[in-house]
């Protein structure tokens, strides 16, 4: 990165549209390569091996797995948060400690997981009631993918470091790296080796290794401003209580979220192996919207965050609204393809036509609710930019707690049918929603006139 491209920060001065696509679209298709990792895990086990190797990669060890680097990913955000500001600041000094802060961080958090995952894994699959004959399955692949759990962690810290700085586009260069790399030893391991789950586990392993040995290569020689020195790793109190300021709050809520797709797992895998592998199935196909919808929100946050940190309030909320716009234009659009041709899309993962039949079920019924959420991923990732975290996660966890787990918890029980645990989620968000908006008008209302 150039000092010409430092002084010129396009995200604080340019045209903020053009500057949007131009950021968001590396990280949606870098996601979408991410989330590859174990879809492509998922269709050659469910293709190759059969139905309880699909439900054994992506049921209950996907939320498990998803629940981890979920929280860990909000636990994150407070760095990139505070990173962005300082870089629109122009702060080199802090831009230094908060790097630093949060690689060390990182280290530390994936050593504990990691450990504590090993020991844990039977004991979780089995409170989620996974099905006896995809449990040992689940255990042996949780716990190889805990062993790669830095790299998981080291990997998606320091792609979202770069993001903040507004670099989008080497993540995904990395990403789409390791994703071919991931295919290729998926097909060695399972079909030529012929080690089942632990081949398409250490697959991703490795592949995740690698994606986090370039980030950490790219932050140690690729920016002026930036630059990650191993021998300077090490927590600097005060900044890491500015980051976890941000960054709880906002892993609590991804938590909390985690923590009723396991409650929702486990009463779907009360219904037996084809639901539970039809839901796995799903679970990869509306991965698509998650992506697009997700990468809006780090685009909107990166642009909130540096807008805010350059005193711009007036490119902070136009940004929200352009952001928004085009995240409601492009999801629709993607919702609609996942309607139309979700019997081929679930033929993929399966030839088992009962467990097909019911994932295009459970898509047809849920995913035209997904437009809400769109509300609730741009406003709060615009609120988490320029700091901002409490109020939006309060009102998150109460559309959890009050609306979703007590109806998980006390109506699926009574109504033991498969739409009465899908609804769980239309109801949720739209009790997040309304008071998200809300309050994100009354925020705005009040930055404006301090």
């Amino acid at each position: 990165m150039t000092k010409e491209k430092i002084t010129q920060n396009q995200i604080t001065e340019g045209v903020i549209w053009q500057q949007l696509l131009i950021f968001f679209f590396p990280i949606v298709v870098g996601t979408l390569f991410q989330q590859l990792y174990n879809t492509v895990d998922a269709v050659i086990v469910g293709r190759f091996v059969g139905k309880q190797a699909l439900a054994s990669v992506g049921g209950s060890a996907a939320v498990l797995s998803n629940l981890i680097i979920g929280f860990f990913t909000g636990l994150s955000a407070g760095a990139t948060v505070i990173i962005s500001q300082h870089y629109g600041a122009k702060n080199t000094r802090s831009l230094q400690e908060s790097l630093h802060t949060a690689y060390a961080f990182s280290i530390i958090a994936s050593i504990l997981i990691a450990i504590l995952g090993l020991f844990l894994t039977p004991w979780m699959l089995t409170i989620m009631k996974t099905p006896s004959d995809v449990l040992t399955d689940s255990i042996l692949y949780l716990r190889i993918y805990f062993l790669g759990m830095i790299a998981v962690l080291v990997f998606n810290m320091g792609s979202g470091i770069m993001r903040a700085i507004g670099d989008s586009k080497r993540p995904l260069y990395y990403l789409i790296i390791c994703c071919l790399l991931n295919i290729v030893l998926d097909v060695v391991m399972v079909l030529v080796f012929h080690l089942g789950i632990a081949g398409v586990a250490i697959a991703t392993v490795i592949s995740q290794t690698v994606s986090a040995l370039l980030v950490t290569r790219a932050l140690m020689s690729g920016y002026d401003l930036l630059k990650l020195s191993p021998s300077a790793i090490r927590i600097t109190p005060p900044m890491l209580r500015s980051e976890l300021r941000i960054g709880f709050p906002s892993g609590l809520q991804s938590c909390m979220y985690g923590f009723t797709n396991i409650i929702i797992q486990a009463a779907v895998n009360g219904f037996g192996t084809d639901p539970a592998a039809a839901w796995a199935a799903y679970g990869k196909l509306d991965a698509i919207f998650w992506t697009v919808c997700g990468a809006f929100g780090i685009a909107v946050t990166t642009f909130a965050g540096q807008n805010y940190g350059a005193k711009r309030y007036d490119r902070v909320f136009k940004s929200v609204r352009v952001c928004l716009g085009m995240s409601l234009g492009m999801s629709g659009i993607l919702l609609a393809f996942l309607v139309i041709f979700c019997r081929p899309l679930f033929h993929i993962f399966t030839t088992d036509l009962n467990v097909v039949k019911i994932g295009i079920y459970m898509l047809r019924y849920i995913t035209p609710s997904y437009i809400i959420f769109i509300f609730i991923e741009i406003l709060s990732g615009a609120l988490r930019g320029i700091g901002d975290v409490l109020f939006p996660t309060l009102i998150t966890l109460g559309g959890v707690c009050c609306v979703r787990l007590p109806w998980v918890l006390l109506v699926v029980p009574r109504q033991h049918e498969l739409s009465t645990i899908l609804v769980s989620y239309p109801m949720s968000w739209i009790a997040t929603a309304v008071p998200l908006i809300i309050y994100y008008f009354f925020r705005k209302k009040r930055l404006i006139s301090a």
